[in-house]
């Protein structure tokens, strides 16, 4: 990660825009720091983390979305500045907390909430749009268009924050927290604020310090007090802009990284002295007056955002209550078809919609070019589906779920969860998982399912989670199928990492955000002291867990608990050398006559097994394996070898 804390104002420096944030947050003299990692959401606090101790700040992954949110108010509570980040899926696990938090209002100390949404949903269970929710929780909301307003916008919103004494929030997406640009710095602050906890002295007047929603009415009267300060504010924003000519023929309203879409698409038109782009920054609430100036510009207005038409909308709703803007200008955007209801945005689609609503002849390249062009990618590029990394412990344990599952003869229901092992969905995990939600949902779905006997239902119940996860929200799910005696298995992966999002430290590693060794929280003792049947096993050992698995089913009584425990190759990998040498004997392998469909390649896929065309066997890539020697138990006619480093 980059160097967010260099004391250097009026440099450049190239950063991501998380790192763009956090440096705005340490621009805004930030003294706490809350999140749980999620794509693409985590180097916020991972770069924070990393020069806490440097800068006298405090950074930590929290146990969840809605922990850290909670903890992050508690510093605002006492003065301090505070900031926690999360993806879009965290928000929903927070929303019941800022509820209640924007009507009790926050302390003396800055409190910001950043979301990073995941148009496309590329490492996400959904794509959803978090601007929405902003607005149904009255939360004063703003979009940064590049890397230097990601770190501006921060810095600005502490202030505006502390100014109005209530949450606000930044919505950030992919392709700005994840792409890189140039960011001006400004200064670092000095010594951070001590903390303090105001207490009552005003008996008659007890509101500024105590922080709770009641009475409701009179708090709802001050929350839309503050909506309409933060109003004021937004309308003079320097993040709002319009650029383009006084009459277009067309107006574009966009924000966040369709503003960046949209000036490339106006600019490869050649359209700039015919098409004006209205770029907002400022979201929630709308500078309705600044709109307004622009709405009367054009009779044509295309709408230019990802995911939800929440501008669309929004606009419209002010342009109902404008019976002076006469004749009505007639909109574009998702509603009427011309940008994608759903998914990420590109330059290619903003330029189709302008050449269609201006009715344009735009052709990017030659279509004979195009063709080609594809074909030799297709032809070079080789076909990779979604699957574990070569020596992964997930696809053993589902390896060993498949067997078990198959043995017992009752065809068993595996519901899942959010993580790497996601790809049960699918033959990387052998089409074992069934159901996918959310965090915690596979254990809770598992709870319904477990209680069925009396309708009927015998198959086996097997609810697959992470560690990280486990932690996260599948706790309560398991204390209530063990005090309801639902029948189920608890299956936990414990790879020692959260490994899908960069492989932060959790609960159960004994490190904290800050590299400071701390309790590990025994997920074995946990489990066992809620009453559950807890198993260890070694996935890697696939007969042993295989047998576990079978004789759990088989057994009656409530929820029960394996704990699959091998650390994730990838953090194995950077530690030692691969416990084993693998090859395929070519003189065992019989190829296409073995019987079992090329089990090795066509239905274990480890990567690190491949189909030698020329010889028509199996062969091992040397650059890819990991060495584990779990495809040694897997090959039918003991064609693989393995032989100890």
């Amino acid at each position: 990660m980059a160097n967010i804390e260099i004391d250097a104002p009026g440099t450049s420096q190239l950063f991501i825009g998380n790192e763009a944030i956090a440096r705005g947050a340490l621009e805004a003299g930030i003294g706490f720091a809350a999140a749980y990692p999620g794509t693409p959401s985590s180097e916020i606090l991972g770069s924070l983390a990393q020069i806490a101790k440097k800068m006298g700040i405090y950074a930590e992954w929290s146990i969840n979305e809605k922990v850290a949110m909670e903890a992050a108010a508690g510093a605002s509570y006492a003065g301090v500045r505070a900031l926690a980040a999360m993806k879009q899926n965290g928000i929903n696990v927070v929303s019941d907390f800022l509820a209640n938090l924007v009507m009790s209002g926050t302390g003396k100390g800055g409190l910001v909430l950043v979301s990073c949404d995941d148009p496309s949903a590329i490492s996400s269970s959904n794509e959803q749009d978090t601007r929405p929710i902003a607005k149904w929780l009255d939360i004063p909301l703003v979009e940064p268009g590049d890397f230097q307003e990601a770190k501006d916008m921060t810095k600005w919103l502490f202030d505006l924050a502390e100014e109005l004494g209530t949450l606000c929030m930044l919505r950030s997406v992919t392709r700005i927290a994840h792409a890189r640009g140039n960011v001006k710095l400004g200064e670092l602050p000095g010594k951070q604020h001590k903390a303090y906890f105001d207490q009552i002295h005003d008996l008659k007047n007890v509101m500024p310090t105590k922080f709770m929603p009641m009475p409701s009415s009179l708090r709802h009267f001050f929350l839309h007090m503050k909506l309409d300060k933060a109003r004021d504010k937004f309308e003079l924003s320097p993040f709002n802009r319009y650029v383009g000519p006084d009459k277009p023929d067309l107006l574009i309203i966009t924000c966040g990284s369709c503003w960046l879409y949209s000036q490339d698409a106006v600019k490869a038109l050649d359209l700039e002295d015919k098409v004006g782009i209205l770029k907002l920054g400022t979201l929630w609430p709308l500078p309705e007056k600044f709109i307004n100036k622009h709405l009367g510009k054009s009779q044509k207005i295309l709408f230019v955002e990802e995911i939800d038409p929440f501008l669309e909308r929004s606009v419209m709703e002010i342009v109902a209550n404008l019976p002076s803007l006469s004749p009505h200008p007639t909109f574009y955007g998702k509603r009427s078809g011309h940008i994608n209801a759903y998914g990420e945005l590109n330059p290619n689609m903003v330029i189709k919609a302008i050449s269609t609503v201006l009715e344009l002849t735009y052709q990017p390249r030659d279509v004979v070019y195009g063709n080609k062009a594809e074909a030799v990618a297709k032809s070079n590029v080789p076909e990779r589906s979604m699957t574990f990394c070569a020596g992964c412990p997930h696809r053993a344990t589902f390896w060993a779920i498949r067997n078990a599952i198959k043995l017992d003869g009752r065809d068993g229901v595996v519901t899942g969860d959010i993580g790497c092992y996601s790809m049960a969905l699918g033959p990387a995990g052998f089409f074992q998982v069934r159901t996918m939600h959310c965090m915690g949902a596979g254990a809770g779905v598992a709870n319904g399912l477990g209680k069925l006997g009396q309708f009927g239902f015998d198959q086996p119940v097997l609810a697959v989670v992470g560690d990280s996860t486990f932690y996260h929200a599948t706790i309560p799910a398991l204390i209530n199928g063990i005090y309801n005696q639902s029948k189920f298995i608890l299956v936990i992966l414990d790879n020692s990492a959260t490994a899908m999002t960069g492989f932060q430290p959790h609960p159960g590693t004994g490190m904290t955000a800050m590299g400071e060794p701390t309790k590990v929280i025994s997920m074995e003792a946990l489990c066992r002291s809620l009453g559950a049947r807890v198993e260890v096993c070694d996935p890697f050992d696939l007969e042993s867990t295989t047998a576990t698995l079978l004789e759990m089913m088989a057994e009656g009584g409530g929820a029960k608990v394996a704990i699959m425990r091998r650390q994730c190759e990838l953090v194995r990998a950077k530690k030692e050398k691969p416990p084993y040498k693998v090859h395929v004997d070519a003189e065992k392998c019989i190829g296409e006559a073995c019987g079992c469909d090329r089990l090795c390649t066509r239905i274990f896929l480890c990567p690190g097994l491949i189909w030698d065309k020329k010889t028509g066997k199996s062969k091992v890539d040397e650059v890819i394996c990991n060495g584990c020697g779990v495809c040694v138990d897997v090959c039918p006619q003991g064609a693989i070898i393995k032989e100890a480093t």
